[in-house]
């Protein structure tokens, strides 16, 4: 962890960013539990969305904490694993392929953000989402446009739901060889839209948003 070193004036820079991130929470500091949601994989052709749900200790900074994004692979799981064992409460909800093609992108992302609410352990009394309020839930929501760069628990829950969904994508590269899950993580790029057209689409496809690039003749 040599690159946590952080001393004199690079260290307050980054202590005062982290403050900067910390406007909501303190906003909401008069409720016990305060809970940042984020997801990870709208967008994809392949593999589940996931939603991380992460409540963080008042006065907790982890440094380098960020949205998933702006962050390398080897910092987001750094901070994974900082931020699972720091948080007084933290979930990831996971929602398939095939839910998204039942009941489309959107309504699959409330699901998994219901999910993750609901693994929690505890009932959050204020949800920071970036930018959605989520259907179905009785808390207190306040939508946040770029809420990832804006909120500590925010950003946390987007490390977590990025991290995990990874984590999913490079298992399926071993199930469903010949695709480079591990490498794109389903998002269309160039190689995974030839891959499709030369193997056909894989039980983890999302078969509603590849229409354009493969027959759909099973159906």
């Amino acid at each position: 962890m040599a690159a946590r070193v952080l001393k004199g004036e690079r260290l307050e820079k980054e202590l005062a960013r982290l403050e900067a991130m910390t406007q909501y929470e303190k906003e909401y500091e008069a409720y016990a539990y305060v809970c940042g949601i984020d997801e990870a994989g709208r967008g994809p052709l392949a593999g589940p969305v996931a939603a991380g749900a992460v409540i963080l200790p008042k006065d907790c900074r982890i440094l380098y904490l960020n949205d998933s994004k702006k962050l390398s692979e080897k910092r987001r799981e750094e901070l994974f694993e900082e931020i699972k064992e720091k948080a007084a409460a933290w979930s990831v909800g996971i929602v398939s392929p095939a839910r998204i093609d039942e009941i489309n992108i959107l309504q699959a992302t409330y699901e998994a953000m219901r999910d993750a609410v609901g693994r929690l352990g505890v009932t959050p009394d204020v949800l920071l989402n970036d930018a959605v309020t989520i259907p179905g839930l009785p808390m207190k929501q306040v939508p946040i446009i770029k809420g990832d760069a804006k909120s500590l628990s925010i950003a946390a829950a987007s490390v977590l739901a990025k991290v995990t969904r990874d984590h999913m994508m490079a298992e399926y590269e071993e199930m469903f060889p010949g695709y480079g899950f591990a490498k794109h993580k389903g998002y269309g790029t160039a190689a995974h839209i030839q891959a499709i057209r030369e193997l056909g689409p894989c039980p983890i496809h999302r078969r509603s948003f590849i229409r354009n690039f493969v027959e759909q003749e099973d159906e």
